[in-house]
């Protein structure tokens, strides 16, 4: 990754607004550059940052002796820059960013309701993640706060909610869930609609809160990647690797490339199992089943091969501190090879059936768009920002190895509709088969494991990786003995769940299934 080229134009707004913002040389987060605020300058400086056409990509706070510290994590130009202040515990206030970037809201909330920070001027007071699991003065990152918490009994029913109400004449609610249908996760989604037509969808989410951020404390590295490798079991390599990545940049460690070249061969493996589980899901949503069971077949062949040579259908636990645990040989790459060449032949009769179908076609185009500006607006990457124009991706525009040796073809779409969100996923197993092979071409020879030495207590590290969904960014802090005292995996769907809320406006209800399928936020990755 390169550094960040856009920090002295930065800091000069900064200074022109009388806002002074020293390199913060304690910790250091490389590849990201790291700036110390005082609390008062934190809003002027979002301000600052939305005017300089930034992207808000998440924020954290980290509890100490007698304080906090908050960092937000900004992008441009394939750069990031993190900006950190630090808050006396007792009172623990700092602005809001989420009216100048409204990606922000819900982190926001979430960090106020598992830390006590209070964001002023923030337009949503409501609880987000605590769900009546814990009193409104606790807080369960707190470091007296137990990690049993306090209540021997279940918690009571969340039944007081304030949803948003909307009223007029023929104006009525669907509300749907937590419990569902079907074998997915937990989540409220509370329509207001006039016939058939979606006024507003307002979504209640975290009935998954796992404490993974409390549970990660005291672990060590090996035991902090097998956490992060359960915040969302579908994105297992890519969350692992993002937690792995972050630690090893803590404690400086240097892995062997062939280590590095294996995670990325996981990674695009990963990549096309879930797109082509969506493709089909998606098509399956409006009745098309030929193309659901066609990628079933294909999506459940690809698994057992990754079973076969890499211990698991998911490939969880593969990827671990200083590398992976599996290697491959001669055989395993003329059987990966093989794989990518019959996959090339038989997605495309099944992708053209996709493409050209008119009952398709019917029900997937012009429904669901997200515009551009709004994804923008909400930071959305992955699928559902290159489908609305956003052509961030993580391996061609702030790479890391070994992507900074390959070229990565990101496929970006305009229309910001179903169609357009499935033609990327389309458009990426393609390219992640390219890149498989350049990969299998250019595998190093060597080890696949480094033992690094402890991290230093003190030591940070951020990982930044592509996922399937998009920009992974998790936050590693170490204490004494090589153990975790702050873990944060910030999963795309913290942005592209609030996106789904916007995009199914003016939408009729039974497109509603379509639209979030189309989207596929994970409910575990965001209910930490």
């Amino acid at each position: 990754m390169s550094g960040c080229g856009w920090l002295p134009e930065f800091r000069d707004r900064l200074a022109e607004a009388g806002i002074t913002a020293p390199p913060a040389d304690a910790v250091s987060l490389a590849p990201a550059c790291l700036l110390s605020l005082r609390p008062a300058d934190w809003g002027h400086a979002a301000r600052l940052a939305a005017s300089a056409d930034c992207r808000w990509a998440g924020l954290w706070g980290d509890p100490g002796d007698g304080d906090y510290a908050v960092y937000a994590c900004l992008v441009r130009d394939g750069d990031y820059l993190v900006l950190t202040t630090r808050l006396p515990a007792e009172r623990a206030e700092i602005v809001s960013h989420t009216p100048h970037f409204a990606g922000a809201d819900r982190m926001e909330r979430h960090a106020h309701d598992m830390l006590g920070i209070v964001f002023g001027d923030h337009p949503d007071a409501r609880r987000w993640t605590r769900h009546q699991a814990w009193r409104d003065d606790r807080y369960p990152l707190a470091p007296d706060f137990p990690l049993a918490g306090h209540a021997p009994r279940r918690a009571p029913a969340d039944a007081d909610y304030p949803f948003v109400r909307v009223q007029g004449s023929g104006v009525y609610e669907i509300p749907v869930g937590p419990v569902h249908a079907g074998i997915i996760e937990p989540g409220h989604f509370r329509f207001h609609a006039v016939g058939e037509d979606i006024l507003m969808l307002e979504e209640r989410l975290g009935y998954v809160h796992k404490g993974i951020e409390k549970i990660a404390v005291g672990r060590d590295a090996a035991g902090l990647a097998r956490l992060a490798g359960r915040v969302s079991g579908d994105s297992t390599v890519a969350h692992a690797w993002a937690a792995c990545q972050a630690v090893e940049r803590a404690g400086r460690w240097e892995l062997p490339p062939r280590a590095h070249y294996l995670r990325a061969l996981m990674a695009e493996r990963e990549r096309i199992a879930n797109h082509l589980g969506d493709i089909g899901a998606i098509c399956n949503d409006v009745g098309f089943a030929f193309v659901h069971m066609q990628c079933a077949r294909l999506r459940e062949d690809w698994q057992r091969r990754s079973h076969a040579l890499f211990g698991h259908r998911l490939m969880m636990d593969a990827v671990v501190p200083g590398g992976v645990t599996r290697d491959i040989d001669a055989a395993a790459i003329d059987a990966l090879r093989l794989d990518h060449r019959r996959l090339r032949q038989a997605i495309e009769p099944v992708f053209d059936v996709a493409t050209d179908h008119s009952s398709l076609d019917d029900r997937l185009m012009a429904t669901g768009q997200l515009e551009p500006a709004v994804a923008r607006r909400f930071g959305c990457t992955g699928y559902v920002g290159k489908a609305s124009g956003q052509s961030f991706d993580v391996r061609r525009d702030s790479p890391y190895a070994p992507y900074d040796e390959l070229p990565v073809t990101v496929p970006v779409m305009q229309q910001g509709d179903v169609a357009s969100r499935m033609q990327v996923r389309m458009d990426e197993i393609r390219i992640s088969l390219d890149l498989m092979d350049r990969l299998l071409d250019r595998l190093p020879a060597g080890a696949t494991m480094a033992v690094g030495e402890e991290v230093p207590a003190g030591s940070a590290g951020l990982g930044i990786v592509e996922g399937w969904r998009g920009e992974i960014v998790t936050f590693v802090r170490f204490g004494d003995g090589g153990r975790v005292m702050r873990f944060f995996p910030r999963d795309p769907s913290w942005f592209t769940w609030p996106a789904l809320e916007r995009l199914v406006l003016g939408n009729i209800v039974p497109d509603f299934p379509v639209c979030n399928k189309s989207v596929n936020a994970s409910y575990s990755g965001h209910d930490l």
